[in-house]
């Protein structure tokens, strides 16, 4: 790479968060903890420049890729220089994940294109709907917590250090009953979950689980966005339970993040149950985000 970019690093968290206070972001992808707990998959550099944060991804066995610069500064100038910097590794430049509003104010559409990203578009809720599950389009919602309700003694827990191992173990059972090694995205995903809770001191994201019987049986991290939104990055449950999984996304809601406006439950990967899942819970709105090639 011709610009000094740096492979992220625990270390890095004070100047990416700084960037993200200046320029509050809308898409799930833009917090340190999504960028750290997925390195191994995507390999992420960035480097300061143009008053930006610039964000180059590197995954193996793909052409490289950027995210929209971050940051109060001249964001045209430094999306052009991320796209010279992308020229120069790969015949086809393309930075992706990229907010709809970035594109509109930002975007020239004489020098780049863009087209809709689907797959990778953030759902958007709002956090009242999660919490209260009012009305008829959550009645199957409401049935299936109330039947956990019911059936299960349970404790509601925050994640502390005491909990990581618990955390952890639960994850290692939720992998053999998926079949990770298997999926090669789920045995990914696995390795981000891990990262992010031997991290987790120094991430400084929430999470909450269901006890049962002294054992987690579902579990969800996720951490602020933006000042009226939380982004839940994982949620977990064992899928041997009845009920379990609407119970842990309506707890973690309600104990974290019952005073935020939205809650962002991240993309659908194009993966047909986990949109029906997602449309499931009927979105407040789309985050709608495109992949911008240059011309």
């Amino acid at each position: 790479m011709s610009v000094d970019f740096k492979y992220i690093e625990i270390q890095d968290k004070e100047v990416f968060d700084r960037f993200f206070r200046e320029d509050p972001p809308q898409i799930s992808e833009l917090t340190f903890t999504n960028l750290f707990i997925w390195d191994h998959r995507y390999h992420p550099h960035w480097v300061e420049r143009e008053g930006c944060l610039l964000i180059i991804f590197k995954p193996e066995g793909s052409p490289p890729f950027g995210l929209q610069p971050v940051g109060a500064g001249d964001k045209r100038l430094a999306l052009d220089l991320l796209s010279r910097e992308l020229g120069n590794s790969s015949p086809r430049v393309q930075i992706c994940r990229v907010s709809e509003e970035f594109v509109n104010k930002y975007v020239g559409p004489d020098l780049y294109s863009s087209v809709l990203d689907r797959e990778n578009s953030d759902y958007v809720y709002s956090a009242q709907d999660l919490i209260r599950l009012s009305g008829r389009r959550y009645h199957r919602k409401k049935n299936q917590l109330n039947q956990f309700l019911k059936n299960y003694r349970f404790e509601y827990r925050e994640l502390d250090m005491d909990l990581v191992g618990s955390f952890l173990d639960m994850q290692e059972r939720w992998c053999q009953i998926k079949k990770c090694i298997e999926d090669p995205g789920l045995l990914s995903e696995d390795y981000a979950v891990y990262q992010a809770l031997n991290y987790y001191k120094e991430l400084g994201f929430l999470g909450g689980a269901i006890e049962i019987d002294s054992r987690i049986e579902a579990f969800a991290l996720g951490e602020l966005l933006n000042s009226n939104t939380a982004v839940i990055h994982i949620e977990k449950a064992n899928p041997e339970i009845n009920g379990l999984h609407s119970a842990i996304t309506q707890l973690f809601c309600s104990k974290a993040w019952s005073d935020m406006e939205y809650i962002n439950m991240e993309q659908d990967l194009g993966i047909e149950g986990l949109r029906k899942a997602k449309k499931s819970y009927y979105p407040h709105h789309m985050v709608n985000k495109y992949n911008i090639l240059k011309k």
